[in-house]
């Protein structure tokens, strides 16, 4: 008889987070896996809400986040807290996500050891190794590494087969649909109080995120500068941007839209409220990768506040427009899907090419048939 197969899932920021925590619980109740978690905690705050909102604890915490954090030590410290814990849990398979330096390092850490790595939503790219910085390049590495490529869609495994990469690739969805389909519902009271005071009955609401390292500087004063002006050009628009607490993030925003009427700068809100906060509102204006799948899910459309995506599946789709970073690019674009309501309605309406919300089961069931593969150990 088989022994369980141990999977060692690592991860250590938000993102992240919400996107393993349904594969997390999915694992822990699957027959014949025997599931692991490490946090490296690259996110802490921010990751905690996560964890303690999907009711995760982690077996393993590195607690890597500290002041003054770089990618060079986020990177080693991640591969010497992880070289001890792999010699402790000996896994089948690390689980690793995405396109984080955690991902990364975890993936490298775990090749030292000659432990397969599975690479969940692997095959994403934007084919400019400096944008995203440093995401792109973490995802073609982690790629090189890794035995199991759980790819969202078949884009993803096309840019695969290009780089040479055809065995152990899988076009299973995405998990943060699971995750959606477990947080958003009607009677979803926030938790935020800052949400709770604002009248999102009123007039239409955008959610706003911006706090990409390349849109930091003018790109971002440009993109402030876009939303200002449609604002002020439109008297029902109300505009929600739950502000990233970096400093080079926050000095630019509140210097531009601190104060302005109909604008509402507010902390960054746990994964349940802001979920719900896109289902309420009319439309998204984002540099995150991650609304990017969420916002089309619940039939908001996107206006991509980058020069290029890695998710071109969105734009194919209908569901988003690719602005730029440029001031009146994204206040055109802004624009057009205030005021075209036919684009609007097509938009909204258009079908997420992400899943159908069952993607953990399916990435559970492609590690059970892995299990078979490898040698019999009574």
């Amino acid at each position: 008889m088989k022994r369980d197969l141990t999977v060692l899932s690592v991860f250590g920021t938000r993102p992240e987070a919400i996107k393993m925590a349904p594969l997390v619980k999915c694992l822990e109740r699957t027959a014949g896996i025997k599931s692991v978690v490490c946090v490296t905690a690259q996110h802490r705050q921010m990751l905690d809400s996560v964890m303690e909102q999907f009711d995760i604890t982690p077996d393993y915490d590195l607690n890597l986040m500290h002041a003054g954090q770089t990618l060079t030590t986020i990177t080693t410290g991640v591969l010497e807290g992880l070289d001890k814990v792999l010699n402790q849990v000996k896994p089948d398979v690390t689980l690793v996500h995405g396109d984080t330096t955690t991902s990364t390092a975890a993936a490298l850490a775990s090749f030292y050891h000659q432990v397969a790595v599975g690479h969940v939503e692997a095959g994403l790219r934007s084919y400019d190794k400096y944008s995203p910085f440093p995401e792109e390049m973490n995802r073609v590495l982690t790629s090189r590494m890794a035995t199991l490529h759980f790819a969202p869609t078949e884009k993803s495994r096309e840019n695969l087969q290009r780089e040479g990469i055809t065995e152990g690739v899988y076009v299973v969805g995405n998990t943060v649909i699971d995750a959606l389909h477990q947080m958003v519902h009607d009677a979803y009271v926030f938790r935020s109080e800052a949400l709770k005071t604002l009248p999102l009955q009123d007039g239409r609401w955008i959610v706003m995120t911006a706090h990409r390292r390349e849109n930091l500087g003018t790109p971002l004063e440009h993109i402030c500068r876009a939303v200002k002006r449609l604002v002020e050009d439109t008297p029902d628009v109300h505009v929600v941007y739950p502000v990233h607490p970096n400093p080079a993030v926050r000095t630019t925003v509140e210097k531009i839209l601190g104060g302005v009427d109909r604008v509402h700068l507010i902390d960054p809100l746990e994964v349940e409220d802001m979920h719900n906060l896109i289902k309420r509102c009319f439309m998204v204006m984002t540099d995150s990768g991650g609304l990017q799948e969420e916002a089309p899910a619940l039939g908001k459309p996107i206006v991509v506040l980058r020069t290029e995506t890695e998710r071109p599946e969105v734009v194919e789709a209908g569901l988003a427009m690719l602005a730029g970073v440029e001031e009146e690019q994204v206040y055109q674009a802004g624009m057009r899907l205030l005021t075209d309501k036919e684009l609007y309605h097509r938009m909204a309406h258009a079908v997420n090419p992400y899943g159908d919300g069952h993607t953990s089961e399916k990435i559970a069931a492609i590690l059970l048939q892995y299990k078979e593969s490898l040698p019999e150990n009574d």
